[in-house]
């Protein structure tokens, strides 16, 4: 039995899905059950209990557990759990103590390892999907409207992030391992919005502006703090200069290549119509 955490968000579900593809039994862990929309041969259960009984390994989204893992690993090796794959993140290589995102992976991955248990973590950069944060602005025929518009990141496909973590649960290949997962290609912002038009046949502008403004309006969005804004302007301002390449594991691992940002588009193109 597998146990999936964050079962119904951008990964988790695609991970649900490669760990039914190959036949294994699934326990989805979802905050509210009754909305999950997960396939009949899944077991979903409520976050807050997390059930454990029969799991020998467990896909770990740290989202879900902001605020500490509590007794959790203690608990999954007196269950039986063998190995836990996290979702961590590419932040945890910036050596900044002052990266609120790379601490807080840092320090699961840290009890994580200190656990016992085998492990995996997963250390995507940045996500294709983040781009659903433009979803507004273009279905109203407004510009997206970012600062850094020469800034180049990889930006990756959920769906092969949850492929490599499906290669990670069900075979023995990656225990140890903490590979870097990025998109097959290097594009600025403003190539992503105009992949998002090609993808819905509809024009889709960008219009550049200032770090003080971006700044403004993401600390106006819930759940942003002023520590986890600076962060992500310093990543984005340093994404100008640097010289972004391909990582090239989601080859590696899954043997095929990557998704490309223009195929995230066209499978997301109903969110932006």
């Amino acid at each position: 039995m597998f146990l999936v955490t964050g079962a119904t968000g951008n990964v988790g579900r695609h991970v649900v899905g490669e760990l039914l593809c190959a036949g294994a039994k699934v326990r989805a862990l979802t905050r509210d059950p009754a909305s999950a929309r997960l396939p009949a041969d899944v077991e979903v259960a409520r976050t807050a209990d997390m059930p454990l009984d029969g799991v020998t390994a467990v896909f770990l989204n740290p989202a879900v557990f902001w605020g500490g893992l509590g007794d959790l690993l203690p608990r999954a090796a007196g269950h039986g759990v063998r190995r836990v794959v996290m979702l961590s993140s590419a932040a945890a290589l910036d050596p900044d103590p002052a990266n609120e995102l790379a601490a807080h992976h840092l320090e699961f991955e840290g009890a994580i390892e200190e656990s016992g248990l085998e492990w995996t973590f997963l250390r995507p950069g940045e996500f294709a999907s983040n781009a659903l944060g433009w979803r507004n602005a273009i279905r109203a025929g407004e510009p997206v409207r970012e600062p850094y518009a020469t800034g180049r990141t990889t930006p990756i496909h959920e769906r092969d992030i949850a492929a490599v973590a499906g290669r990670a649960l069900l075979t023995d290949a990656l225990v140890g391992a903490r590979p870097v997962l990025s998109g097959p290609e290097a594009l600025t912002n403003p190539e992503k919005v105009r992949a998002i038009g090609a993808a819905i046949g509809a024009p889709a502008s960008f219009e550049e502006i200032t770090p003080e403004a971006a700044r403004e309006a993401m600390l106006s969005q819930p759940y942003m703090r002023e520590g986890l804004v600076d962060v992500l302007l310093r990543l984005r301002a340093s994404s100008v200069d640097a010289e972004v390449e391909p990582t090239g594991e989601v080859e590696r691992i899954t043997g095929r290549a990557g998704r490309t940002f223009a195929d995230w588009a066209a499978d997301h193109a109903d969110d932006f119509r």
